[in-house]
């Protein structure tokens, strides 16, 4: 009646149907799980340096220095469900050129296993916070916030804001030092 061919075809259809249900099954409990953790930033030191831009013209920019303190609990946004974190810390500020400027200026990958308690403290910012021109002399409102992107095993890819949030003002003068 039926070839061997066609009843592995019939056995394979329906095994990608189970790990299709399986998978979605696995999807759904975990979906709208809420992975928001309260998060405590403090900043120990800013810094700001008038540097030449060598991406374009050669005209000289803005180049701040933060050092600052992380504190997260991030023990509830883990389940079975999540292979990873990738956290970031972000400034967000407002220039007379542009409205919104965000700049990543650390992140770190938090693999499952890892301890989920952050304490960080007097860490560098891991990447150059440049400005396009002189928008951080004497911004009162540079804006630091943790984020973090959950890279679940199967499910979509929640992007989630930490609860704290902390506004640093920069100084009006440019350091003349030159190390860090």
């Amino acid at each position: 009646m039926n070839t061997l061919l066609s009843r592995a075809n019939s056995l394979f259809a329906f095994t990608l149907s189970v790990m299709a249900a399986l998978t979605l099954g696995c999807i759904l409990t975990t979906a709208f799980k809420d992975r928001s953790a309260p998060v405590s930033l403090k900043v120990s030191r800013v810094l700001l340096k008038k540097v030449e831009d060598f991406t374009g013209p050669r005209k000289r920019s803005d180049l701040g220095f933060i050092t600052f303190h992380i504190s997260a609990d991030l023990e509830k946004t883990f389940d079975w469900n999540v292979k990873q974190l990738f956290l970031y810390l972000s400034a967000e500020y407002s220039t007379k050129s542009n409205a919104v400027n965000q700049v990543v200026l650390w992140d770190k990958i938090l693999l499952r296993g890892e301890n989920p308690k952050l304490d960080l403290k007097d860490v560098k910012s891991k990447y150059f916070f440049f400005d396009d021109g002189h928008g951080l002399k004497g911004n009162r409102n540079v804006t630091l916030t943790l984020s973090w992107q959950v890279i679940p095993i199967a499910g979509i890819l929640p992007l989630v804001t930490g609860s704290g949030r902390v506004s640093v003002p920069f100084p009006d003068s440019y350091e003349i030092a030159t190390a860090f």
